[in-house]
């Protein structure tokens, strides 16, 4: 008898299914394991799940399964993937975003806070005018020249060198300015790039250069933070605009939040990684800043002769920089 009761208790707990979600979604990004993107994501994917009391669900696919930046971009506009994370690649959406790949012109997270708060809707509209709505903000982070050839101490340093730049004209403009002679790839094509010897180098924030294991192919660092690198919590306008009102709230409020973590976990992963890249025996040096920000002036001209209303959106962004 107690054997019956037991197994018609089991039998219960079969028979019952687990709970489905009423939406679920899927989110694509580049982010190898361990990643800043990979955290990003999966911190997002469980607030909404959390948030909307299990009624949407996020599945995260990292390392490019669902595409490189460029395709993920595309499949948006299908419906075939409903979150994506780009970084660099936005400034092939509109020019407008162009303005994070201008050198230097991003002091810090709270700087990018006041240009987020002063100048997002600016954003946000010229990412609805191409068929996107970004629900939030994240980051890449501050990039790095990594390469095989010498220390990069000033612009001249990178003379010749063959580097691997993300999709963007502004990233391939500036690195042919200072000498460098850059191309764009893929971020999933970039580890064999460099044990290959088919490029020299390339340019990340260390949690890309950690997790994707450049170390193992790079003999040096050279600490630029050229550029800091917004990353977007992206989705198309349609499919954000067709989901139910209660579930878009709760991606933007998850967005916010997912935000917060990211700037809190990138500044952890900061000192932590640096250590992982010299453990390797990787050659770390400080390059020469002030070099590099006087070699980038006509990165700047262009950008402004070059985009409707670019003087304007370089001026508010560097005010920004100097308000405390």
């Amino acid at each position: 008898m107690k054997k019956a009761i037991i197994a018609s208790v089991v039998a219960s707990f079969v028979a019952v299914p687990a709970m489905a979600a009423d939406i679920t979604m899927r989110f694509g990004h580049v982010g190898e394991p361990g990643s800043l993107f990979e955290a990003t994501a999966n911190h997002f994917a469980a607030c909404v799940g959390e948030k909307s009391g299990g009624k949407a669900e996020i599945q995260t696919f990292g390392s490019s399964q669902l595409g490189n930046d460029k395709e993920l971009l595309q499949k948006l506009k299908l419906g075939q993937v409903d979150f994506a994370l780009p970084s660099s690649v936005m400034s092939s959406v509109d020019g407008l975003f162009g303005i994070f790949e201008m050198p230097y012109i991003i002091k810090d997270r709270d700087h990018m806070r006041r240009v987020q708060d002063a100048m997002m809707d600016t954003f946000q509209t010229a990412a609805n005018n191409n068929g996107y709505h970004i629900v939030g903000l994240a980051e890449n982070g501050f990039r790095h020249i990594t390469n095989n050839i010498r220390p990069i101490t000033v612009p001249e340093d990178l003379k010749g060198i063959k580097l691997r730049t993300p999709n963007g004209e502004w990233r391939v403009k500036m690195f042919q300015q200072y000498g460098a002679n850059p191309t764009p790839m893929a971020f999933s094509d970039v580890f064999t790039a460099l044990q290959t010897g088919v490029m020299d180098g390339q340019e990340n924030p260390y949690t890309q250069i950690a997790t994707a294991k450049f170390q193992e192919v790079q003999k040096y660092l050279s600490i630029t933070g050229h550029v800091y690198t917004p990353a977007y919590i992206l989705s198309s306008q349609k499919g954000f605009e067709g989901q139910p009102e209660d579930v878009r709230a709760v991606l933007s409020e998850c967005a916010a939040d997912t935000q917060t973590f990211t700037y809190e976990t990138a500044i952890k992963m900061e000192s932590e990684l640096l250590d992982v890249i010299k453990a390797a025996g990787v050659e770390v040096n400080e390059a020469d800043k002030e070099a590099f920000i006087a070699a980038s002036k006509p990165v700047y001209d262009a950008f402004a002769e070059q985009v409707e209303g670019g003087q304007e959106l370089i001026d508010a962004v560097l005010a920004l920089g100097n308000a405390s």
